[in-house]
């Protein structure tokens, strides 16, 4: 299952970014049997846009084929569009590491 991450930089030591659609990286792990088996750094190009980012954030991390965001917060547009997509959304807080394990573990709050 691959997840989405947004991160206020490129490493797992970073912070989760404190918006979505604005932030400046997606950390994307591709997580199977509750381990992680590989992790990939994305700058986000929507950060700038004037509008409609929280769209195209989403369609992109639909195209990658991404099954789970975990951010701090997120904009009902963006939420809208990702339930479309069929992925799941995940508050968290903290480093992205500690972020993944919590996810894996189940401890982090669904955003409904």
């Amino acid at each position: 299952m691959k997840i989405a991450i947004s991160s206020t930089g490129k490493n797992l030591t970073d912070e989760i970014s404190g918006v979505f659609a604005r932030c400046p990286y997606f950390i994307v792990a591709e997580i199977e049997d509750e381990k992680i088996q590989k992790i990939k750094a994305i700058e986000n190009k929507s950060a700038n846009q004037l509008g409609q980012a929280g769209i195209s954030v989403a369609q992109l991390l639909a195209e990658m084929d991404v099954k789970v965001i975990i951010t701090s917060n997120i904009g009902p547009r963006a939420l809208d569009v990702l339930k479309q997509f069929g992925i799941e959304v995940y508050q968290g807080k903290g480093t992205i590491n500690e972020v993944i394990g919590k996810f894996i573990e189940g401890k982090l709050e669904k955003v409904k």
